[in-house]
C-alpha cells in the first residue's frame, strides 16, 4: 500500500490535483444540489431537521472549519521547523538525522497530519460529493507517503528508529512528549515561508468567512497559493543525497 519513488516525487502535484477534482466535482451533475458548497448542504440539513437555525448552522461550520486549518498550519510550521523546509520539498526522501524533537515527539508524521487537517477545513467550500471524495483520496495519500517513508528511515536508523515507531504513533498525536528531545533547534521564520499557503489559508477563513460567500474564499485560497509559490523560490535549495 505504499506509496510508489514516482508518487513520492510528485507529490505535491498530486495533492493540487486532488484538490482541482474535490473543487469541481467534474462527475456531478450541474444540478442545484451539486453546485452548492459542503457548507451550504449541510447547514440545510440541520435546518430541515431542526437541530439549529441555518445562521448557527453556517457559523458553527466556518468555526469548525477555521479551527481545522488552524490546527493543519499548526502542525505543518512545528514540522518543517525541525525537519527543514528544503527537505520538505525535496523531490526525494532525505535521512540526514533522525528526528525526535518537537512535534516527532508526540506523532511521526505531523506534516501529513496537517495536510489532512487543512483538506478537513477547506472541504467545507467544495461540493458535498468533492469533500467526500478529496478527504478519502488525500487521507489514503498521506498514508502511502508515511508507508513509502519508513522502510527508508528503518533502513538507514536501524534498531533506534524501529524503537521511536514503537512508542511515538505514525499520525494521531499524544498529548504529551513520548521521547526524549534530540536537542534539535527549530527554524521558524524559513518554516513559516515555507509553510506559508496554509497559513494564510487559515487567515483567509478567519477574517472573509464572516462574509459567509464562498466564491471569495476560493479566490483567497488561489492567491495564498500563487504567494506560496512565489515565496518558495527564496528559500534554501533541497540537498541532494
Amino acid at each position: 500500500m505504499k506509496a510508489t519513488r514516482l508518487e513520492y516525487r510528485f507529490r505535491f502535484a498530486l495533492h493540487a490535483l486532488l484538490y482541482v477534482l474535490g473543487f469541481t466535482a467534474p462527475w456531478a451533475s450541474r444540478s442545484s444540489l451539486a453546485a452548492k458548497s459542503t457548507w451550504v448542504t449541510i447547514a440545510s440539513v440541520f435546518s430541515q431537521h431542526r437541530w439549529l437555525h441555518f445562521l448557527a448552522a453556517i457559523d458553527m461550520l466556518l468555526v469548525l472549519a477555521i479551527l481545522f486549518t488552524l490546527l493543519g498550519a499548526f502542525f505543518r510550521v512545528w514540522g518543517s521547523a525541525y525537519v527543514g523546509s528544503s527537505v520538505v520539498a525535496s523531490r526525494e526522501m532525505h535521512s540526514e538525522r533522525m528526528l525526535a524533537d518537537g512535534p516527532y515527539r508526540r506523532t511521526r508524521n505531523p506534516l501529513y497530519l496537517g495536510t489532512l487537517l487543512h483538506t478537513v477545513g477547506i472541504s467545507l467550500l467544495m461540493p458535498l460529493s468533492g469533500a467526500v471524495f478529496c478527504i478519502v483520496t488525500i487521507w489514503v495519500l498521506q498514508i502511502r507517503l508515511a508507508l513509502a517513508e519508513e522502510p527508508f528511515l528503518a533502513e538507514r536508523f536501524g534498531a533506534p528508529y524501529l524503537e521511536y515507531c514503537k512508542r511515538v504513533p505514525r499520525f494521531l498525536p499524544s498529548l504529551t512528549p513520548l521521547v526524549p528531545a534530540a536537542g534539535q533547534r527549530p527554524a521558524w521564520l524559513q518554516s513559516l515561508l515555507g509553510e506559508f499557503y496554509f497559513v494564510a489559508v487559515a487567515f483567509v477563513l478567519a477574517i472573509w468567512g464572516w462574509q459567509f460567500s464562498a466564491r471569495p474564499l476560493q479566490r483567497g485560497l488561489i492567491l495564498s497559493l500563487g504567494s506560496w509559490l512565489v515565496l518558495r523560490a527564496f528559500l534554501p535549495k533541497p540537498k541532494t543525497d
